[in-house]
């Protein structure tokens, strides 16, 4: 621990070793002490305890970083979302200091087996965790009373503190060798599966299902994730950008543009997106691309179905739902996409749990009606999506915050599984479609691999 940043983990340690003395008066205490500031990834990077995590908003000049787990949620079986609510009410209720934040996230299809270590749902109070707002962060040491020996968690949270390693530079991008591809399903099982959805009679009752597609990627190298992480970052900031890793096996990574929602306090703010075309090579290009979207009959229809499921279902739980009449158009490196803004004023008394159950999965990953488009893609798709297509982010008695899962990644040992989706709707064309998916996989492929 001998680096710039030892003095201020020496200062907790001071704040912990004084705290010892004390009788402990809430379940779940929070210290914390400020820092300069450092690049978060090349300080997770260094580090060697589990689990870990990177979160950075959209819209905000704040990153985090964090270790460890003083507390953990985490589901392998099927998950009751009453249950799950419960837990996490009975969980806020432990303290009133406001900055406590559980980070995670759920499963696309919670009905259905995801992966190890992730889970249906996993959520953590971090031990350690870094937040940068600008050019400062704040250190914050997290203690989990509950059902604890006070001074074996004292005990415990310090020999988490020096272990913490210095941060060095991540190791740099480099371009690997190519073993192996393959996708699941294969293109000619997606030509049939968009020709059962596109049938008139299916097409009548299910309007929209979103397919997807594993892409599986070998290489001659182990992927730092985070390296991959910080190169993505670069390439899409407009982004929300996280990753979670439980253990050394598996991270999972995502440099996702859509946003599931966001709530301070009562006010709630969320979107449609869905539709999407590639980015012009020039300006005029890029300009005519984004108005034959906007002007495109298929494109809007998938909008407007997304906007309107949204509105449908927040309105029980609001005092107030507004929408954007019109779609505007999102960019990012390769692609652009069709955007409305919706924000709703929510009733009191409505938990972050229900609005995930409201809002997750979204007709932008699932499809139209919600159950019908998910017990098709159960049955045909062929492939466990785990997290991918799931929402992530955190909870806050405050604020909290989550983004859809989709352009993610699961990195294990010398292998990279990639993910891509596309909406299909009456008239969707199987070879336009899987072009789709190879757009939405461009940033990541050029960042990896060596063509």
């Amino acid at each position: 621990m001998d680096h710039i940043f030892s003095s201020h983990l020496n200062e907790l340690i001071t704040k912990l070793n004084q705290l010892s003395k004390v009788p402990v008066r809430e379940s779940i205490i929070q210290l914390s002490v400020d820092a300069p500031a450092l690049p978060l990834l090349s300080w997770l990077a260094a580090q060697n305890q589990f689990p870990k995590l990177y979160w950075h908003g959209r819209d905000r000049d704040e990153d985090v970083a964090a270790i460890g787990a003083c507390k953990s949620f985490f589901v392998e079986e099927h998950a009751d979302d009453n249950v799950l609510a419960q837990i996490y009410q009975q969980q806020r209720n432990k303290t009133n200091q406001q900055d406590i934040r559980y980070y995670g996230g759920l499963a696309f299809d919670r009905t259905v087996e995801s992966w190890p270590e992730f889970g249906r749902a996993h959520f953590i109070l971090p031990r350690i965790e870094l937040r940068r707002n600008g050019n400062k962060i704040r250190i914050l040491l997290n203690l989990n009373f509950d059902g604890t020996d006070p001074q074996q968690e004292i005990q415990a949270a310090l020999t988490t503190i020096k272990q913490v390693q210095k941060p060095r530079p991540l190791s740099p991008p480099h371009k690997m060798s190519l073993m192996g591809r393959s996708d699941l399903p294969r293109y000619e099982r997606w030509k049939e599966l968009v020709e059962q959805v596109t049938q008139d009679k299916f097409n009548q009752t299910t309007p929209k299902v979103v397919l997807s597609r594993h892409t599986q990627i070998d290489v001659n190298d182990d992927i730092d994730p985070w390296t991959v992480l910080a190169c993505w970052q670069g390439r899409n900031p407009n982004s929300f950008q996280f990753g979670f890793q439980f253990s050394q096996q598996r991270a999972f990574i995502s440099c996702s543009p859509e946003r599931l929602y966001l709530r301070r306090q009562q006010e709630l703010f969320t979107e449609a997106l869905a539709g999407t075309t590639v980015r012009g090579l020039n300006p005029d290009e890029d300009n005519l691309l984004a108005q034959a979207l906007l002007d495109d009959i298929k494109n809007s229809n998938e909008n407007q179905l997304v906007r309107q499921h949204i509105v449908n279902v927040l309105t029980p739980l609001s005092q107030y739902v507004g929408a954007d009449e019109h779609p505007k158009i999102f960019k990012l490196n390769h692609i652009q996409h069709l955007h409305r803004s919706i924000r709703a004023q929510i009733k009191p008394g409505v938990s972050d749990f229900e609005l995930l159950r409201a809002l997750h999965p979204t007709p932008a990953v699932g499809g139209l009606p919600r159950e019908a488009a998910l017990n098709f893609i159960r049955q045909r798709e062929g492939y466990t999506r785990g997290w991918y297509a799931g929402a992530c982010g955190y909870f806050n008695r405050n604020e909290s915050e989550f983004s859809v899962a989709i352009r993610s990644a699961l990195i294990e040992p010398r292998r990279i599984n990639l993910f891509a989706g596309a909406g299909i709707v009456a008239g969707s064309d199987p070879i336009a479609e899987w072009q789709e998916l190879e757009n939405k996989l461009a940033t990541v492929l050029s960042i990896l691999i060596d063509f």
